[in-house]
């Protein structure tokens, strides 16, 4: 399967490497929008490894996360083993045919609803049964509103709020509890560690109700667990790292469009350019192992998260000889 064959999603690093050559730890991947600088995860103690997680911790990484969040009282909350885990059972929630998801948008929303039955309409005038809103908007850090919102009574209505933590004063959490409603949180992406697979989804408890109820006993694991209690506690990291995103995203900014290209949108966590051929410009980037995101849906579109304190230098010089 060729690199144009793969599904429509970020990562894809290993056939990347398949196509271009050299070693997976020798690229550069800028193709996702994780924190290169993640949060240093603090060693789980030893039972989290050897034992079943106990409610103790599931209490405690809920109750720190509630206070992060500031979730108002009456929304229920879950956490579960990534954002992932929860998208692909939004679906089986309630009983619809069409989902709104205004778009582009990420992609894995229209899939899950896809697989699950339901047509995908891009008109929320037409009477839908589910709408997602991803807010900000993945690629190009659309805000929504709560104003862009269908009337609770109206749908099921997700917003998924995976990015929004470089930006909490534009959550959605607040409008909260309201029906039908239910919010997703990712850990992976602000706190750089995508790999540790946590996620949360707040708002209508019959509906956590019914997402906890899918997953399980036991959704997630112990070191989880601790290390997301332990990462939600510690606001000054996030308020640190908030600002130095912000800074590295404009530092990006100032590099890419002194080679021609002009800033569609993005958070900053990653940032969208228009770069005129797209195609052209990853192609050039793999050449020196840097993998970025194009899309199948625009032929000028590139996407490009942060390359992270040991990247610098490197995509500096790759683009010296960009298109």
């Amino acid at each position: 399967m060729t690199l144009q064959e793969q599904p429509d999603h970020g990562g894809g690093l290993d056939a990347a490497v398949a196509e271009y050559g050299g070693t997976r730890s020798a690229w550069l991947d800028l193709s996702t929008g994780i924190n290169p600088c993640p949060y240093p995860a603090p060693a789980p103690p030893h039972d989290a490894w050897n034992a079943l997680p106990d409610t103790g911790a599931a209490t405690a990484l809920l109750k720190t996360a509630r206070a992060h969040w500031q979730v108002p009282e009456g929304a229920a909350m879950m956490a579960a083993p990534g954002a992932s885990s929860l998208i692909i059972r939004l679906p089986e929630l309630i009983d619809g045919k069409r989902a709104f998801i205004p778009g582009p948008t990420y992609n894995e929303h229209a899939a899950a609803f896809a697989q699950a039955g339901w047509q995908i309409v891009t008109n929320g005038g037409q009477h839908p049964d589910a709408a997602v809103f991803v807010h900000p908007n993945n690629p190009d850090g659309r805000l929504w509103g709560e104003k862009a919102l269908p009337a609770p009574a109206q749908c099921l209505t997700v917003i998924d709020e995976s990015f929004c933590d470089v930006a909490p004063k534009h959550s959605l959490v607040k409008i909260l509890p309201r029906p039908n409603t239910v919010i997703l949180k990712s850990f992976g992406k602000f706190w750089g560690l995508a790999g540790l697979r946590l996620g949360f989804a707040i708002g209508d408890p019959l509906l956590i109700a019914r997402l906890a109820q899918k997953l399980g006993p036991w959704p997630v694991s112990g070191p989880a667990l601790h290390i997301g209690r332990v990462a939600l506690e510690d606001t000054a990291w996030a308020e640190k790292t908030r600002a130095h995103l912000a800074d590295e995203a404009g530092r990006l900014d100032q590099l890419v469009l002194a080679k021609g290209a002009r800033l569609v949108g993005g958070t900053s966590l990653f940032r969208l350019y228009d770069v005129g051929d797209a195609k052209a410009w990853q192609h050039r980037l793999a050449q020196a192992h840097i993998w970025s995101r194009a899309f199948p849906y625009s032929s000028n579109w590139l996407r490009l998260g942060l390359p992270g304190p040991k990247g610098w230098t490197r995509l500096q010089h790759a683009l010296e000889h960009a298109p």
